[in-house]
């Protein structure tokens, strides 16, 4: 069972979830991973933005996300969510993950991460959000962050946009085929963002042990980017491929694309680059064969994602700022 706590009950800008994890959320390799996590962010997220607008709210964006530590099954999990921002239509939400074994004291943060919600009228029209004031340390210091992070995301999108991927390539490629179900809907009649960003993990991680030939754990998302959402029936294409190594480090691109199965062509719902890391058998880091790109298509996207590492090096903090 899961606990809801809404904290300044005025302004109502905090939710934390509370809740254990169960054998269920746990991948094949035994842990509570990346694409589940995503999962609990997006709905904790959401639930500040809609009890800060009292909106329907709707994903917008995803981004900066260090996966620290995994959570393993049995442990508590809290996620708090925490309006830092808000434009005249959005909000942006700092989400925080930490878990510990319920019979210690030992707490873990295991990521956090900022997330941008646009509230929704009734009748689906962005509308406007009261304005947030930031009221201690904290939070200012967060709310500055917001928007360094905001222009830095700008710059991405901008990078990401001049970007080919078509099948002109030789790179390592799997590519996940199925209709949306009545399941993965929000109470919007839309398809769950958290969901979303759990297929993209789920194909990323395919495509990084597949190149490396063992276990592969997701240390970093660079930004999930939402561009018009996904309803039930649909059918959802999520196409990933290894676009870049070093070291111990397989950067892979992920695109998800859907519509109606009776058209003839899908259009891009959400595209996110992920930095998955190579673990030996005792869980260390080791090094992956390198990718050698050869096309043109494929040399243009490893210079892409070179130039990707250099724009978010300006970010700074990595560690999770604590209050």
């Amino acid at each position: 069972m899961s606990e809801i706590e809404h904290a300044h009950v005025g302004g109502q800008k905090s939710v934390v979830l509370r809740f254990l994890a169960a054998p269920m959320d746990a991948n094949v390799r035994g842990y509570v991973g990346g694409g589940k996590i995503l999962e609990w962010i997006d709905k904790a997220g959401y639930a500040a933005a809609a009890a800060w607008s009292g909106h329907y709210s709707v994903t917008g964006y995803v981004g900066n996300i260090h996966l620290h530590r995994v959570v393993n099954v049995g442990d508590m999990v809290e996620v708090e969510a925490r309006v830092v921002d808000t434009g005249r239509t959005s909000l942006q939400v700092v989400c925080t993950v930490t878990s510990h074994n319920p019979r210690d004291d030992v707490r873990v943060t295991n990521t956090q991460c900022l997330l941008v919600f646009v509230a929704m009228d009734a009748d689906g029209k962005p509308t406007p959000v009261p304005p947030f004031t930031p009221e201690d340390d904290w939070e200012r210091e967060e709310n500055e962050r917001a928007q360094v992070l905001t222009a830095v995301r700008r710059e991405v999108e901008e990078a990401m946009a001049v970007q080919v991927y078509s099948d002109a390539t030789e790179t390592c490629r799997e590519t996940l085929r199925f209709l949306a179900a009545p399941t993965d809907v929000n109470w919007g009649g839309k398809v769950h963002g958290g969901y979303v960003m759990h297929w993209i993990m789920t194909a990323g991680k395919l495509v990084a042990e597949r190149w490396f030939h063992g276990h592969a754990r997701a240390t970093y998302a660079g930004g999930f980017r939402f561009y018009r959402p996904m309803y039930i029936g649909d059918i959802v294409e999520v196409d990933a491929r290894l676009i870049y190594t070093d070291g111990s480090e397989m950067h892979v691109s992920v695109w998800v694309r859907s519509g109606d199965p009776r058209g003839t062509e899908l259009q891009t719902t959400t595209h996110c680059t992920i930095v998955y890391t190579a673990l030996g058998e005792d869980d260390h880091e080791v090094p992956v064969r390198p990718w050698v790109p050869r096309l043109p298509e494929d040399r243009a996207l490893e210079r892409h994602a070179t130039d990707l590492i250099q724009i978010r090096s300006r970010l700074g903090r990595s560690q999770p700022h604590q209050h």
